[in-house]
């Protein structure tokens, strides 16, 4: 007699999931671009003038945290000073410099979150409006599987002030649901993590946001909703938490991004100008 009990229904393996990090202040500690005034300074870049008006940009952007307006301010002030820069003399002072502007850089305790979301089996993605020549060194050097990134227009040699993609509030939100179509995640499962209220769009995406180091409209948003916060205060390193090679290319690569991102927001509409 044929059993009678039915075989059980095959089972659907559970949709994949990811981390989604934005960059400045979450994994890294400081911003790039304003970091490097003093070595853009000493190539014959800017002048003295800017590299002060650098100086108190980093200040208002680290201590009291930039809100729309404010890094709207930053961003046409970068535009002005770097349209036209030539982008080989950039990679050469920053290729020169970077271990002395930028150690210590990543925060130790967003690698080990990396790390951790990896061993879960999650995917993780950098989100990050500045440029590409940054988000994709240290991406790949943190070992994410996706970067989305503003991706900056380059014209004989030079940057021209203005970008082919902006990675920027809503359209990190949109990136993330492009990826989630494309690569099957369930963003009910996954995870957000970023410092500014402008990625409230991006933390909204995902069932898991979390506020890391918030300037203080993040962190009454993250109150008002009930999203964890977390404080990274562990800089180090990236030799001695990443093992990164010693080549130039990989140093030049790493940091030429620096110089067309301010804080996460880079050149939109700025006007096009030669250095003299």
């Amino acid at each position: 007699m044929a059993d009678p009990t039915p075989p059980p229904a095959p089972t659907t393996p559970p949709a994949p999931t990811a981390a989604f990090f934005d960059l400045d202040k979450t994994i890294i500690a400081k911003s790039s671009t304003l970091a490097f005034s003093k070595p853009f300074q000493a190539g014959g870049l800017i002048s003295r003038r800017a590299v002060l008006r650098s100086a108190y940009s980093q200040f208002v952007y680290l201590v009291g945290g930039a809100d729309h307006d404010q890094m709207e301010k930053m961003r046409a002030f970068m535009s002005q000073l770097c349209a036209g820069w030539d982008v080989a003399t950039v990679r050469e002072i920053v290729a020169e410099t970077l271990h002395h502007v930028v150690d210590p850089l990543v925060y130790d305790e967003a690698v080990s979150l990396i790390e951790e979301h990896h061993r879960a089996g999650r995917d993780v993605v950098i989100v990050s409006t500045s440029g590409s020549e940054v988000v994709e060194p240290i991406g790949a050097m943190l070992g994410a599987d996706h970067v989305v990134a503003t991706r900056l227009e380059v014209v004989e040699g030079r940057y021209t002030g203005e970008i082919s993609y902006y990675a920027y509030a809503e359209e990190k939100a949109r990136a993330i649901t492009a990826l989630a179509v494309e690569h099957g995640y369930d963003l009910d499962r996954s995870f957000g993590y970023s410092d500014s209220v402008t990625d409230v769009p991006m933390l909204e995406a995902v069932g898991h946001p979390h506020a890391v180091n918030p300037d203080r409209d993040l962190r009454r948003t993250a109150a008002a909703r009930g999203w964890p916060v977390l404080n990274f205060s562990r800089p180090v390193t990236l030799r001695s938490r990443l093992h990164l090679p010693s080549t130039r290319p990989t140093l030049a690569a790493l940091a030429v991004g620096g110089a067309v991102a301010v804080g996460g927001v880079v050149w939109a509409g700025a006007r096009r100008r030669q250095v003299s």
